[in-house]
């Protein structure tokens, strides 16, 4: 597995960066109908390393732009947001980019697979786009489709798939780079209860054993309660942060 995301686990650990993730009076808005709407406004939040958060709230609370804003999909109006200690407001396009290529996964509810590509050339592509050799990038890819469960897999293409094998390869995919952290917006939300569950065992598995943050945006409290922790949100702001009990991992 590539080393990018451990080599910030192990720096920030080492340092005096207390939270993989803080922001600070994050403030969003952008227009729509020529109305301008107020996304986010002035959200702090910390996430501290190794730990796993469910986002909650209503359609058009400001879940999935938190997400986007913290991990420097999108870019934000006010406040800050420092990700393993290192600000993403203060960084070029092409350094953000590589940040998020080398220290993140990200996994969709869409799956985002590409159709023409088989599983395991899916899983491989990011490595191939950050410069990793060819074998190398074939030998990880085919170890994350192990970890995750479907090395069978590796061969066919998103649509000799179902639903929650591709979303197993979605998650080999979001994990081949070593991430420090890993951004997961409605990950079971195309999934029926059962593979559903079965996805965030595997995401929590993964939790425990890797040691990686997760940020988890959710509508389903059954994913939720799985997380260590419960931030609610509503009309951009948050509106509760609680943690889960001690079981709650256990399911």
């Amino acid at each position: 597995m590539f080393h990018q995301g451990e080599a910030l686990r192990r720096s920030t650990s080492a340092s005096s960066v207390k939270a993989m993730v803080e922001a600070h009076g994050v403030r969003k808005a952008y227009a729509a109908g020529g109305v301008r709407v107020h996304a986010l406004r002035g959200v702090d939040l910390s996430i501290p390393r190794g730990e796993m958060v469910a986002v909650m709230g209503p359609s058009g609370c400001g879940k999935t732009t938190l997400l986007n804003c913290l991990s420097g999909l999108d870019e934000f109006d006010g406040g800050e947001v420092l990700v393993g200690g290192e600000s993403i407001a203060g960084m070029s396009d092409r350094k953000r980019t590589r940040f998020r290529a080398e220290r993140m996964g990200f996994i969709f509810q869409t799956y985002n697979l590409i159709p023409v590509l088989s599983a395991v050339e899916n899983v491989e592509l990011p490595l191939l786009v950050a410069g990793a050799k060819p074998n190398e990038a074939r030998r990880r890819a085919t170890a994350a489709l192990e970890t995750v469960g479907v090395p069978e897999q590796a061969g066919k293409r998103p649509n000799e798939m179902s639903g929650g094998q591709q979303q197993r390869v979605t998650v080999a995919r979001s994990l081949v780079n070593d991430p420090a952290i890993v951004w997961a917006d409605e990950p079971t939300g195309a999934l029926d209860s059962e593979t559903s569950g079965a996805i965030i065992n595997l995401l929590v598995d993964l939790n425990r054993k890797q040691g990686q943050t997760f940020v988890l945006v959710t509508h389903d409290i059954s994913v939720a309660r799985r997380a260590h922790r419960i931030v609610q949100m509503r009309d951009g702001m948050i509106e509760n942060d609680k943690q889960n009990g001690k079981e709650a991992q256990d399911g």
